[in-house]
């Protein structure tokens, strides 16, 4: 490719999400490099690297999601692997990245585990990141290596500008998503309105007001992620609660852990769009859940990177 200072790529994957790496590769009209990621009987991770990765612009694609702490490994290796490889260039595309929430000292004696992550994958070797919607932006400055930070935003408002819906307020679920939520509504030309909530423990929220006018519109709710979906629900049911007219949600991570999907079936929430930086399993999906691809997006950026062209071009 013109002004690449390699001269090929090649994309592998571990065993995270494997269905994503393929739709990717399949975009980008590679197929998947030829490795192995197997484990010992006693649960140690084995990665074999099956073809040529010399002076190769290389890409590995794995999200640490769950099983978190055994696809971070995997990561690790597979970076470890390629590094004593002479691979030219590691690029870890993370599409989503574990461990983000813990990404300052909120109390005394806290861990900041994502910073931890980052100094574990920049001293494995990779030479570059290429992730998702992190949870909080500033982990970009944990990293010691360049970091593309690709956004999910174009395509949940695709999906939402195909719908036509009319009398649209973008909803943020607690305070920290205001400037996403700003974010799509600039987009979709609309006004927002906040949940003030308070979160007594961890994955437990209260709903303590609503600020903005929810009544009798139609409302989405935006978000990075969605674990237990207390957050999601409980501010779902509120607007409903409060006069809003239809009820929907969006997130780029689909953690769904816990109560997750049956919290979901039973709330207002009337449909719920989702990304696929974390693979589903049939036995998880509902009715009201739609998924969209991020494999484009990442195509394009993965492509652009290698050829040294501006990846910021994707969000204007």
């Amino acid at each position: 490719m013109k002004n690449s200072i390699f001269a090929d790529y090649k994309v592998f994957a571990g065993n995270s999400n494997r269905a994503l790496a393929e739709e990717i590769a399949s975009i980008m009209g590679k197929p998947l490099g030829k490795a192995t990621v197997a484990t010992f009987s006693d649960g140690e991770i084995s990665v074999n690297l099956a073809e040529t990765v010399r002076g190769v612009d290389c890409y590995i694609i794995q999200s640490t999601c769950n099983s978190v702490n055994n696809n971070l490994m995997e990561l690790l290796i597979m970076i470890d692997a390629m590094k004593r490889a002479s691979a030219g260039r590691i690029n870890a595309v993370i599409p989503y990245y574990g461990y983000a929430r813990q990404d300052r000292k909120a109390k005394a004696r806290d861990p900041i585990t994502s910073k931890l992550v980052a100094d574990l994958i920049v001293a494995a070797g990779a030479d570059r990141v290429v992730t998702m919607d992190l949870h909080a932006a500033q982990i970009q400055g944990y990293f010691d290596i360049p970091v593309d930070h690709l956004l999910g935003m174009p395509v949940i408002v695709k999906h939402f500008l195909e719908k036509k819906l009319d009398d649209i307020v973008v909803v943020s679920p607690d305070h920290g998503s205001v400037t996403r939520a700003r974010n799509v509504a600039q987009y979709l030309n609309c006004p927002i309105a906040i949940v003030d909530k308070r979160r007594p423990e961890p994955n437990k929220s209260e709903i303590m007001n609503i600020i903005g006018n929810i009544e009798g519109k139609n409302c989405i709710l935006v978000d990075d992620m969605i674990d237990t979906a207390g957050t999601i629900t409980n501010a779902a049911n509120a607007l409903k609660n409060l006069g809003a007219k239809d009820v929907f949600a969006a997130a780029t991570h689909a953690v769904l852990s816990g109560p997750a999907i049956e919290r979901i079936e039973n709330s207002a929430i009337s449909e719920l769009i989702l990304l696929n930086t974390i693979p589903v399993p049939e036995e998880k999906k509902i009715a009201k859940m739609t998924m969209l691809s991020v494999a484009p997006l990442f195509a394009e950026a993965m492509t652009r990177i290698h050829s040294n062209e501006s990846v910021s071009k994707l969000f204007d």
